[in-house]
């Protein structure tokens, strides 16, 4: 399905025709795909989950990442486990109908804190340090089991938990994840400057890497494209330097005005009138600007199991029933609009 953009934004289509590049020798296994989250009301292996995942798969995704919570209750607390949002038999259901479609399945747990995020997790004393890792390893390699049992092609070992990524204990963590996946590893990092501090890229397979750096004003491409520019250089200062291809685990904006500024602001944080349009001109610059051979993949954020999702009127990530349709289906099957 492609979405004709409207004809004022013409500044977008230097970027889809970038897009139609095809490469003329084999490349290696890419993720390119989406972040799937489950709606409550469509669970995987619903009818209408395997419709909006056969949605996915028509624009041209290889890829789709499964994504389980893991909770806790303030930034401090050592007290992480799983989630209730994604029970071990729906887990498996999703690897299950992913693979099914004939997609590689990533599998990539989050970390919810309330009125929090992920990135300020960070206890308080070493015994909680402690008490914290062997908590987050207990639920991890959960996680792991069942995506080796299911036959998932990778899983990432934590998200953007930039004010863990110091400790020593991720070594140990990363051996025993090893030892019940033995397939894929990756972290993602949250932004560029957390990915060239992470000390044990040595240990996984891949580079993983979120990227939502302040991309200034709606109407200054030039000015995100430098941005983007200056990101994509680092990530392929980090891949020579490392010997280590990069996953961008996630890229994404709100279909809102304003969101260039913030991307990773979402739609409960800032009410705002919909631009899908710009949604669709963004995605489109990351995809031309990450379409380089450090680059093994690019998970956008996000779809959703409820087919019905997301339209014109929509002001958050998602990117069903949106102009940004068109710009993915141009960027992975190179059948661009004319």
């Amino acid at each position: 399905m492609v979405i004709a953009l409207r004809p004022a934004r013409i500044a977008l289509l230097p970027a889809l025709l970038l897009l139609g590049a095809v490469p003329s020798v084999p490349q290696p296994q890419r993720y390119d795909g989406f972040n799937v989250i489950a709606v409550p009301e469509h669970p995987f292996g619903s009818e209408i989950s395997k419709r909006s995942l056969r949605q996915a798969k028509r624009l041209g995704a290889t890829a789709l990442a499964v994504v389980p919570f893991l909770w806790q209750p303030a930034p401090a607390s050592p007290a992480i486990g799983r989630g209730n949002d994604m029970s071990d038999a729906a887990l498996g259901t999703a690897i299950r109908e992913v693979r099914a479609l004939g997609l590689a399945v990533v599998v990539k747990p989050h970390v919810w804190v309330p009125e929090s995020w992920a990135g300020a997790v960070e206890p308080s004393s070493e015994d909680d340090w402690r008490v914290w890792f062997a908590n987050y390893r207990d639920a991890l390699l959960h996680i792991a089991a069942i995506a080796a049992a299911e036959k998932a092609d990778a899983l990432a070992i934590g998200t953007e938990l930039r004010k863990t990524s110091h400790r020593p204990e991720w070594i140990e963590l990363i051996a025993a994840v090893r030892a019940a996946f033995p397939h894929t590893l990756f972290y993602t990092a949250h932004n560029i400057e957390e990915a060239e501090s992470i000390p044990f890229w040595k240990d996984l397979d891949a580079i993983g890497v979120s990227l939502y750096p302040p991309l200034g004003a709606d109407d200054d491409r030039a000015g995100r494209l430098k941005v983007m520019r200056m990101v994509a250089e680092r990530l392929d200062a980090l891949a020579a330097k490392t010997g280590k291809p990069v996953v961008v685990g996630e890229i994404g904006l709100r279909s809102a005005e304003g969101a260039a500024a913030k991307p990773w602001e979402s739609a409960e944080e800032r009410v705002a009138p919909a631009d899908p349009v710009l949604q669709a001109e963004v995605l489109a610059d990351w995809l031309g600007v990450l379409n380089r051979p450090s680059v093994r993949g690019v998970l956008v954020w996000r779809w959703l199991t409820d087919a019905n999702a997301g339209g014109l009127a929509d002001t958050d990530f998602t990117v069903q029933g949106k102009p940004a349709m068109g710009v993915l289906f141009c960027a992975w099957t190179a059948r661009c609009a004319k």
